[in-house]
């Protein structure tokens, strides 16, 4: 009988991988999630425990300094509901929203635009735009505390000029709106004008010389090309001042002369978080003051999720 070919190749072990090469594999696989884990974990301490731990105070009658807080399950919440300063609070907060973020992120893109043909001193211009966001707050605040003056405020005075009765910005409800969202877009517009800026250099020039060729115009490229390679960019920005819009807090606050909580007198201008401040900080009730806080993070949830909707169907 011929011997069989290869048997004693065939029972031999396999040689086993180097050990350099098993730890090679398991870094490729490991590694990843390492260099991750960070993010996660103060994700975790700082942002998701607050949050949850928020929503377990707001099912007791949880007052500063309480040992042995009563738990009440859902009462926050339906005292909440029947609350007509929360409901005041909550018109307010969308009022100054819609009067800010909608001018806002058009204004910003027509900046943009601007920033984006060949200007002389274009770097000047573009760190022009951004000095309001760079400047304080607080100063901000009093600058415009005295434009929106109600006996000698420039805008009264300019009023005045042209025949209009001056207007008590801060006693009414609709004029205190609308010189706190002037803070609001003196200070973000420019901010969002360099975001949208950045994406509009980041669109390939081929693509507009190829249109032009093709005979477009300036507003039709703008409109049939530009915006439309916007989308992503225009989603972030209406979906961080959607989130920033609806927790307005320090621009109210510090409105009001007295530095109170309360945005006036007859609450007119008082936002939710402004409110929450109120309940936590003054009224030592945290309880009521996380229940005002989850809330208003659903409504914040769902507003940006709209928002978000609507921006991907309109720009395409």
């Amino acid at each position: 009988m011929l011997p069989e070919v290869g048997r004693g190749r065939e029972q031999e072990p396999l040689p086993q991988p180097a050990r350099r090469y098993r730890l090679s594999k398991l870094d490729n696989k490991v590694s990843p999630y390492l260099f991750v884990a960070p993010f996660f974990v103060l994700f975790g301490a700082i942002g998701l425990f607050p949050l949850l731990y928020t929503a377990y105070v707001s099912l007791f009658d949880w007052e500063v300094g309480a040992d042995d807080p009563a738990f009440i399950g859902l009462d926050n919440y339906r005292t909440l509901f029947q609350d007509a300063q929360f409901w005041k609070a909550l018109f307010n907060t969308f009022s100054i929203f819609v009067l800010s973020s909608a001018p806002q992120i058009v204004v910003a893109v027509a900046i943009a635009a601007l920033l984006n043909e060949n200007l002389r001193a274009r770097t000047g211009w573009r760190m022009g735009v951004l000095l309001p966001y760079v400047a304080s707050l607080v100063a901000l605040t009093i600058i415009f505390g005295n434009l929106f003056g109600p006996q000698y405020g420039l805008v009264n005075t300019v009023l005045s000029a042209v025949g209009i009765s001056p207007v008590d910005w801060q006693a009414s409800t609709f004029g205190s709106h609308v010189a706190i969202a002037s803070m609001v877009n003196w200070r973000w517009t420019g901010y969002n004008a360099l975001i949208v800026l950045a994406a509009m250099q980041a669109i390939p020039r081929e693509v507009h010389e190829a249109a032009l060729v093709d005979g477009a115009g300036s507003l039709r490229r703008f409109f049939s090309i530009t915006l439309p390679m916007l989308k992503p960019t225009l989603i972030f920005v209406i979906v961080t001042s959607t989130i920033g819009g609806l927790q307005i807090f320090t621009e109210p606050k510090l409105y009001e002369p007295s530095g109170g909580s309360g945005g006036g007198a007859e609450h007119q201008y008082q936002t939710v978080v402004l409110y929450l401040y109120q309940t936590a900080f003054q009224g030592l009730d945290l309880g009521y003051a996380s229940s005002i806080a989850w809330v208003l993070f659903l409504i914040v949830i769902a507003v940006a999720g709209l928002n978000f909707l609507i921006t991907r169907r309109a720009v395409r």
